[in-house]
């Protein structure tokens, strides 16, 4: 696309970039908050680059690199292009810069997310990009929920002395943190993905919780009839861009409870709690290799929306 000034490099802040996305992709907004927590969450030392591609002072394009929040193995950076409109000329411009850029940290993958009904998949496939995993985003009505229907299932779950309790009942955040991060160490690390999950350590995932401020109030805890934290669902993090709407995030058991209706209690104790606090909708995301919790989703009611798909490409390769 012939250009009438030339494309010049700025540094952009947090408002314009969600701008610019949420205008690329106006069926996935993205807020100044958003943008926000997530930079309260990176350490000082991590890698992180954003520039802007204006055309005059238009902003165009934006190119950003930095340490993914998944699929943090070593020597992989994320990168995100991002383009007002479609324009696969621009969009390949900020993808060299952007390589250059991961080269320059010593990545050797760059790894970027598009979901896959979008221009830009396409192009990045064509562009030398793999597909490396990809996750079902799906979205419940939490009102449509028939909880009586699920009662029997429910108690067989429970019996024998296991308890459903907010994390707000067990102290909130500071309660008992590394009991709370051993029950998520334990549960990520067997989630089924196209490669185990890289699990942040513990001060970063304090941090990092801290700065993303979920509800105690949506974390359930399943507790086994000696105390020990054996569950999870996390229906606690509010979608700024979708008033009324959370993100369900990790929902697991550990091993030696599954086989009882757990995790699908552990959701209908969440579901009761978000609604019981105003919300009218979960939207959550799972690996495609996720059968099981995949399974309870769809048992549920919660609706499948196109794929998020995860890319990969060597840096440097005829770039």
């Amino acid at each position: 696309m012939e250009r009438p000034e030339p494309l010049t490099f700025a540094p952009l802040p947090d408002r314009a970039y969600a701008e610019l996305l949420s205008q690329a992709h106006p069926d996935h907004p993205v807020s100044e908050d958003d943008l926000a927590r997530i930079a309260a969450g990176r350490q000082g030392d991590e890698h992180f680059t954003r520039e802007g591609a204006f055309v005059g002072r238009t902003a165009v394009g934006a190119v950003q690199t930095g340490v993914p929040r998944m699929d943090a193995h070593e020597g992989w950076l994320d990168l995100t292009v991002t383009t007002a409109e479609p324009d696969p000329g621009l969009a390949g411009e900020l993808l060299r810069r952007g390589l250059t850029t991961l080269a320059q940290a010593g990545a050797h993958t760059a790894v970027t997310r598009v979901r896959e009904h979008w221009w830009d998949h396409g192009f990045l496939l064509a562009q030398g990009w793999r597909e490396f995993d990809r996750m079902w985003l799906s979205t419940l009505d939490l009102r449509t929920l028939d909880f009586a229907a699920y009662a029997t299932e429910e108690a067989r779950a429970l019996a024998g002395g296991v308890t459903i309790h907010p994390l707000s009942d067990l102290g909130g955040w500071d309660g008992e943190p590394e009991r709370h991060y051993a029950l998520i160490h334990a549960l990520l690390s067997d989630v089924p993905s196209r490669e185990p999950i890289v699990v942040w350590p513990y001060e970063l995932w304090r941090t990092r919780m801290a700065a993303l401020n979920p509800d105690p109030r949506g974390l359930m805890i399943a507790l086994g009839p000696d105390g020990e934290w054996i569950g999870t669902s996390q229906l606690a993090q509010p979608v700024p861009t979708h008033p009324g709407m959370l993100h369900n995030g990790l929902t697991g058991v550990l091993p030696a409870w599954r086989g009882r209706g757990l995790g699908l209690a552990l959701k209908l104790a969440a579901a009761r709690a978000a609604l019981a606090r105003g919300f009218t909708h979960s939207r959550t995301g799972n690996h495609a290799i996720n059968r099981p919790m995949l399974g309870i989703n769809g048992r549920l009611g919660f609706v499948r929306e196109a794929a998020l798909v995860t890319l990969v490409r060597e840096v440097g390769s005829g770039q």
